[in-house]
């Protein structure tokens, strides 16, 4: 295997992609019901592919894992900061019970097998997925007073400890989040990520980007006036109070007719009706015979998103806004939603709505003109992304990371990944609320997320597998045997109190919440997959950011009590 070994020599960037190809090819297996999944599977080739011997450099590992965690955090920021509050105890609670279950496991087995300090303490590290663990507890060896030669060989147990049990850490936490929990829940992440999706749209279904409604709510249709109704456009289209119907166009006699509130209509008038469903259905018995392919009759309709940025609006609820704007303002346009920090309002009289709000409307193009200015600046849709604005975001997480304060003599750091993942919350909430600039299109956030995690765990799979099995060949077992159990039984442990005691029903939350409160960050990429949206990632944030410094102090308590 020497010439392979050359040839990744000459080109480590060839391992790279190669472990990331052949990974999610695996990844796509099916074994009964088990899954690998693309970043597990990424993994586990990037294991393989590092017995040749492979050295990628570790600013790589660093660079991917920031786009990924900005971007996840980039996408939630609106729902993170409006979910803060009473709702996020469960959360709390649920990292520190990771974080305890977690100390007392890796006691337990320091115990049972001799592990000294160092090997614990790497064993925490790699089980946990906690890297920053090497760090405390090697400080904390460091001040036992112990001789030079003896300090040295614990910290070198502790970088073994966590090469041999690094792979299945992160290895493990995929298959209890997106494996075990779902069967252990008996609902599916997905099915659970739609349900909750749905309950902040206000009750609507959510929709996939290739999904739409068999009855959507506004239809358009052509009928031919089978009697004289000798009634105005006007008089038909407000003859039901709140009745959303509008005719667009008026064919008599083989010629359009120009359209107005004071035209009065004539029996064989051929016109097209747009409106809500119901209100079009409804309005049948008056308008006549239904047609189907009129020439000439076609009409290109528009959705608009539009930023709330007109005072006069601000604090005003739907029925005060209808009343006091006039029928020729609204006139062909219909509101179809209204959001706020991605939570969908009801659209009823009494909603009221504020600066910064998404109002969505929908109609013809002359009319979304209209009223787009009174409302405020339209979102021009993009697929180019505001490389100012992220790169801004990446050095605002990355300057946050540096920051360091000291717990007695304990360094606490949110670090690179925690700083990346608060500023992708803070700049992608800022982003909701001004849309006009800032813009990170769906696929180019895709993209960050699936490159940057499945990059990450392949880095580190070609960066630590080739010393892991060495070590495990020249040590045997044991210490992979025991990272096994410090990984899982605390999971098991954290979810059983989370389903009975914390009262998790949404699995597809559970699993965030679990997989942050481990900073598990490859089996939080493999849930976002199985959820296909951004609904596992409130909670993830929150205990996330929770681990990153809970699970950092167990460093000097493992070296003090093992």
């Amino acid at each position: 295997m020497e010439w392979l070994h050359d040839i990744f020599k000459r080109s480590p960037e060839m391992a790279l992609f190669l472990s990331l190809a052949v990974g999610y090819w695996i990844g796509k297996f099916k074994f009964g019901k088990f899954q690998l999944g693309g970043v597990a599977g990424s993994l586990l080739v990037a294991v393989i592919v590092s017995q040749v011997g492979v050295e990628v450099d570790a600013g790589v590992k660093a660079v991917l894992f920031a786009l990924f965690i900005y971007a996840v955090g980039f996408e939630s920021g609106p729902q993170f900061f409006s979910s803060l509050g009473k709702q996020s105890i469960k959360e709390i609670i649920l990292a520190v019970v990771m974080a305890a279950t977690g100390l007392l496991t890796v006691i337990v087995m320091a115990k049972m097998f001799s592990l000294d300090k160092g090997l614990a303490a790497g064993v925490a590290a790699g089980g946990l997925t906690q890297s920053a663990i090497i760090g405390t507890a090697g400080d904390a060896i460091a001040k036992l007073g112990l001789a030079a030669d003896e300090t040295q060989r614990l910290q070198a147990n502790v970088a073994i400890g966590y090469a041999v049990t690094y792979v299945f850490g992160s290895f493990g936490a995929i298959i209890v989040c997106v494996n075990i929990l779902p069967k252990f829940m008996g609902r599916s992440i997905r099915d659970d990520a739609i349900a909750a999706e749905t309950a902040m749209q206000a009750g609507k279904a959510a929709l996939g980007p290739d999904q739409s409604a068999a009855a959507p709510a506004l239809v358009g249709r052509i009928y031919q006036l089978t009697a004289d109704p000798k009634r105005t456009v006007e008089a038909i289209e407000y003859a039901t109070p709140n009745t959303d119907i509008t005719i667009e166009r008026v064919k008599r006699g083989g010629r359009f007719i120009e359209v107005g509130p004071e035209l009065e209509l004539q029996k064989d008038d051929i016109v097209l009706v747009v409106g809500q469903r119901d209100a079009v259905v409804n309005a049948t018995s008056m308008l006549g015979k239904e047609l189907f392919d009129v020439e000439g009759m076609e009409l290109t309709m528009q959705r608009r998103e539009i930023v709330l940025t007109n005072k006069e609006l601000a604090q005003k609820t739907i029925g005060q806004i209808r009343d006091a704007t006039t029928t020729a303002t609204r006139h062909g346009v219909f509101l179809v939603s209204i959001s706020r920090g991605g939570k969908t309002l009801p659209l009823e009289d009494g909603t009221a709505v504020q600066l910064g709000d998404m109002v969505t409307i929908f109609g013809a193009e002359q009319d979304l003109k209209r009223v787009s200015a009174r409302i405020g600046e339209a979102i021009v849709q993009t697929t180019k992304t505001d490389f100012v604005y992220l790169g801004a975001g990446l050095v605002v997480g990355l300057l946050i990371g540096l920051v360091s304060v000291k717990l007695g003599d304990i360094p606490l750091t949110l670090g690179s990944g925690g700083g990346a993942l608060l500023s992708g919350l803070i700049f992608g909430w800022y982003r909701a609320k001004r849309q006009t600039f800032g813009a990170l299109p769906s696929a180019a956030g895709q993209l960050l997320k699936d490159l940057g995690l499945a990059g990450f765990v392949a880095v580190v799979g070609l960066s630590s597998g080739l010393q892991a099995v060495q070590t495990i060949k020249a040590q045997g077992l044991t210490i992979f045997i025991v990272g096994v159990i410090v990984t899982i039984v605390p999971m098991i442990i954290t979810m059983l109190i989370g389903r009975y005691l914390l009262r998790y029903e949404n699995v597809a939350i559970f699993a965030g919440a679990l997989s942050g409160s481990r900073s598990a960050n490859p089996a939080f990429g493999e849930v976002l997959d199985k959820a296909e949206n951004s609904i596992p990632t409130v909670p993830f944030a929150i205990t996330y950011a929770l681990a990153n410094v809970l699970l950092t102090l167990l460093g000097p308590l493992i070296v003090a009590l093992a």
